[in-house]
Formats: structure tokens, sequence, C-alpha cells
């Protein structure tokens, strides 16, 4: 076996029990913070700056959550204020606690795309669904009594989950280098799952903040939505993959946004490209007859999909369809009844593989 696919470990039995810390490098410690849904955890790490500390990723703002980081803060990190946070990406189970550490003295460090997505949403609280997302998900297929009754159901907000975000904020640019927990990082920014997410590469050991671009065992979910119904987030998770490949190191610890810091960094890439390539390949043969996007669960994800998931599900399928029609192995129509519906190109099959590798 290579070098670089040396398999995939964690030096980590177990995860810290809540309100406790792991230390995972100097100076580096990790938290574990609780979800309410199937993946019921979000990882959260805090680095030492002597007599204050920086957090990267907050977890939800719940009155749970609040009560552990004080009990964190009051216990394990010794009562220093947190002056900086760092924000991954925009989504809630990392960024949700940045205006409660903001509101008492921190400053917050993001892309300026993350602050911006996460600054719009918290401030956009709807009863009900909007027409555009409605129309998006008859599009998609969704099924008629679902679609009915989230027409009617007051759908998830930010501001349920995230604090307010006070103007001001910290921008991190790919390619600059920061210095934190007595190390210097490069900030590399991640795209597919969420856009420019944060990944910092220390410079003095082998040890990276991967946030959710670089886990373990899972994939995040790649989705498209109705403010960009026509987007190829799988194409840019490839180019993504494609280029950590070039500067990954078997002996990185990687630190992610979900479960165990683990070892094996190339091979986990490698991993994560194969597998998309595979649910792409899967889909194209499914596509042999014109589908919808909700009847393509069964190809990509090879398991039950239930209410609780469905709209996951849903956004994916879309994302890995419209790949398929950038690629130019798929083409979208639109039915009588309004629905997107998605057929493979004939005599495309020997395609889907070779243009796939060659476009990263």
């Amino acid at each position: 076996m290579k070098d670089d696919l040396i398999g995939i470990r964690s030096p980590f039995d177990a995860p810290p029990d809540e309100g406790c810390v792991t230390e995972v490098a100097e100076g580096v410690f990790w938290a574990r913070l609780p979800l309410p849904m199937a993946l019921d955890h979000v990882n959260v790490y805090v680095l030492d700056e002597g007599d204050h500390w920086t957090v990267f990723d907050t977890g939800l703002d719940t009155r749970r959550n609040r009560g552990i980081w004080v009990k964190l803060l009051a216990g394990p990190l010794r009562g220093k204020p947190v002056e900086r946070v760092i924000v991954s990406h925009h989504h809630p189970d990392h960024i949700g606690l940045a205006g409660w550490f903001q509101a008492g003295g921190a400053q917050l460090w993001s892309s300026r795309t993350v602050w911006l997505f996460a600054r719009m949403l918290v401030l956009d609280v709807q009863e009900t669904p909007l027409p555009e997302t409605l129309a998006f998900w008859r599009r998609a297929g969704m099924d008629a009594a679902m679609l009915a009754n989230r027409a009617t159901t007051r759908p998830f907000n930010f501001c349920d989950v995230v604090a307010p975000l006070p103007l001001g904020f910290q921008r991190l640019q790919d390619g600059q280098v920061i210095h934190a927990a007595g190390r210097d990082w490069d900030v590399r920014l991640g795209q597919g799952h969420a856009p420019d997410q944060v990944t910092l590469w220390s410079r003095d050991c082998p040890l990276v903040l991967g946030a959710d671009q670089l886990l373990p065992g899972i994939s995040p979910n790649l989705g498209v939505y109705a403010t960009e119904p026509d987007a190829d987030p799988v194409a840019e998770w490839l180019i993504s993959c494609a280029r950590f490949q070039d500067i990954a190191r078997p002996d990185h610890l990687v630190l992610p946004g979900h479960k165990l810091p683990f070892t094996g960094l190339p091979l986990r890439l490698r991993q994560k490209i194969d597998n998309h390539r595979g649910a792409l390949r899967r889909l194209h043969d499914h596509l042999a007859v014109p589908r919808r996007a909700s009847e393509c669960f069964a190809p990509l994800f090879k398991r039950e999909v239930s209410d609780d998931t469905y709209g996951l599900a849903l956004v994916e399928a879309v994302a890995h369809l419209n790949h398929l029609v950038a690629q130019g192995q798929a083409l979208r129509s639109t039915g009588d009844d309004g629905t997107w519906v998605w057929q493979a190109c004939k005599a495309s099959q020997a395609g889907v593989t070779g243009r796939e590798t060659s476009d990263i």
C-alpha cells in the first residue's frame, strides 16, 4: 500500500463528555455539543492564547448549549475569556452561538461569504415557506401531501437557533496566514457543502481544523435550494477534494466538525471523490427513463429516506442531477404538470467516469 493510502484511524476511543474537554494537541482542546437530530452532535475546538481563548465553531444557540459553554469556561477553560470566534461556515450548528460570544466581547472571524449568508438568514424570518421555495419543491417532485403540509407549516428559521449577529467581523481569505494557539495556520477555503468554508492547516505541526469539509466516514450534504436552483455544488466539492489532495498528508490529524478526529486524510479524500463518482454512475443508470428528483433517492443513498431526512435527500438529489446536466450526461425538461424530469443522454454511459475525471 502506498504511503498516501494509509488507513483512516482515530487516536481517540471516545469524545469528551458533556462539559469536558480533551486536549488533542498542545494548546488545542476539543469539546462536543448536542444536536437535536440524527447526527446528534457537533465538535467545537478551543485554542489557548495565553490569557484568553479562540473558539473554532460554536454549536446551536440553545439554552442547553449556553449552559455547557458556561460550564466549560468556568471549569476546564479556567475562567479565561473568549476573545475571538472563528466560524468555519454559515450552518447553524457551527455559527449558532457566535453572536452570543460577540455580545460578551469576542471578535468574529470568518470568510466574507460565511458572514453575509449567516447575517442574511438570521434576519429572514418566515412564518410559512416563500412562494419560490414551494415552487422549487413542486418542480423537484415533492410528494403532494408533504408539500401541502409544508405550505402551511412554519419552516425552520435561522433565528430559532442562531443568536443575533451584530455588525462587524474580521474577514478570512484563502491563502491568508493567521496565528492561534502558538501556531501559524494557512487558511484554505472549501466549497460544495457550504460556500467558502474555512479550514485551517497548521504550518508548525500536522494538524488541520477541517470542519465539515473534512469528515471521517460520512459525507456532508451537498444541496441545491430555491436560492440558486441551477447550482452545481457537486462539481465544487470534487474540485475542493482534489485541491486538498495536493497538500494532504497521512499524518495530518484532522479535527472534524462531526465524529472523531482522524489521520489518513489522503485516503479519505480519495474516498470522498470515489463515493460521489459512484453515486453519479448509479444515478445515470437510473435515468434510463425520465425521473423526478424525488424518484432518485434509491441509487444515491441506497437506504430508506425517512420524513425527517426527506428535505435533505431532495436537495442532494437535485445537486447530483444538476451535475449530470452540467457534464452533458443528462437533460432536464419540464413535464405537463410543471415538474422537472431528468433523463440520461443517449450513448453517454461511457462518458460519466471519463468526464468526471477530466473535470477535477
